[in-house]
């Protein structure tokens, strides 16, 4: 149950109302959109506000500029392509926030009108949160929506330190997310399976120790399946793991005590029993490709894939589950000679008749590879937030907003 006013819970009629969405989307050579689905999950939010005839100031970032203008960052191709989705103009300026802008918007812009606010995070303030610049944020409307999920974990001006200024409430999309999430933690169907991979045990080690409290099982694959390996005492040649060694030390500490754990919750907990090898060089070929067992990864091979028999218990598995949460890729799916075991992995989930949520900026990478997005029945669109989320953390951008 999501407990924060939404759009629909406060008089919008004819009101400025500046909206954070996330258009932090990928762009060609050429600085076009490459993908628009981020732009594309803002616009039931955008068509309720120009049915409540506001005027909509949308802000928003892109990439990391460090709080410098760097022109490759700038919200001009969101716009255009807002643009096209929408069906209407779409004004950009190239300042965050000035007198002029607010002028516009007070004197010059018309009901119904969007602009767009040049990328918050040319302002240093931004990720600071900095409250002087989100109260000059605040000064250019009389509401605040946050739609972007993307972001709510962070605790910026744009998405926490705004709401000190103004009335804030959900857009369309943060709710739906919000609730998608939770109700996996809060009431899934049983048996529940959670499927991780990735390249890096670090990203996912809350998530882990709030799911053994949860799930049913959990499947362990990618690149941090050889953390878990390397805790039963397997050797895994030259497979990822992490650099430092202090911090590696530490990680197969708590994967050994994850499967532990496991055991006594009486959590199946699922980690490769063979893996597609491979010797790459240092320009990146790959050579000597085959299938080992798990315990027998040779010191001058790197693991790239799950084997054959790995994925017949992960497929075994996810046919089994009556909810399924995925995130991270299990293996080097981007290189067609290890995709495999995503591929078998991803179309398992899809043809499944589980409930379905995905997260992660790779995950996501994989299902539209393999065609599969539209079989999946929630597709997160922040992968930072969607995970946080699921720690059992409180998401900033959410707090911040007012209380049913």
């Amino acid at each position: 149950m999501f407990n924060k006013k939404t759009i629909e819970d406060i008089d919008l009629k004819d009101k400025k109302v500046i909206v954070r969405v996330d258009y932090n989307v990928p762009l060609d050579a050429d600085l076009n959109v490459k993908d628009n689905t981020r732009i594309k999950l803002s616009l039931p939010t955008l068509n309720y506000l120009i049915a409540q005839n506001c005027k909509i100031i949308l802000m928003a970032h892109l990439g990391r500029p460090k709080g410098e203008v760097v022109g490759k960052y700038r919200l001009t191709p969101a716009a255009k392509e807002l643009e096209k989705l929408i069906g209407k103009p779409v004004k950009k300026f190239d300042e965050i926030a000035s007198n002029a802008i607010k002028d516009y918007i007070d004197k010059t812009m018309k009901n119904g009108e969007i602009i767009m606010l040049e990328n918050v995070r040319f302002n240093a303030g931004e990720t600071k949160n900095n409250l002087d610049f989100a109260k000059e944020l605040s000064g250019l409307a009389d509401v605040y929506v946050n739609d972007a999920f993307g972001a709510a974990h962070r605790a910026h001006s744009s998405t926490a330190g705004i709401a000190q200024y103004l009335p804030a409430v959900a857009g369309y999309l943060l709710k739906t997310e919000v609730e998608e999430l939770t109700s996996i933690i809060e009431n899934p169907r049983k048996p529940f399976l959670a499927v991780l991979g990735g390249a890096k045990v670090a990203d996912k080690i809350m998530v882990i120790k709030n799911f053994l409290n949860i799930v049913d099982s959990i499947i362990v694959g990618g690149g941090m399946s050889y953390t878990f390996l390397k805790s039963k005492g397997y050797e895994i040649g030259k497979s990822i793991h992490a650099e430092d060694p202090a911090e590696y030390e530490e990680q197969i500490k708590f994967a050994g005590e994850a499967i532990q754990e496991a055991q006594k919750n009486n959590v199946s907990f699922i980690t490769p029993v063979d893996i597609v090898v491979a010797k790459m060089d240092s320009e990146g070929s790959f050579s000597g490709k085959k299938t080992v067992k798990a315990d027998s990864i040779p010191c001058d091979y790197e693991g790239f894939d799950m084997g054959e028999e790995t994925l017949k218990l992960y497929e075994k598995e996810i046919a089994s589950a009556k909810t399924i949460f995925w995130n991270g890729p299990v293996g080097f799916f981007e290189n067609a000679e290890f995709e495999n075991g995503t591929k078998r992995v991803a179309n398992a989930i899809a043809n499944s008749n589980a409930k379905t949520i995905v997260g992660g900026g790779d995950t996501l990478s994989a299902l539209k590879k393999f065609g599969l997005t539209d079989r999946i029945s929630h597709v997160s669109s922040g992968g930072g937030a969607s995970m946080e989320l699921l720690e059992g953390k409180l998401l900033p951008g959410v707090a911040a907003l007012l209380d049913k």
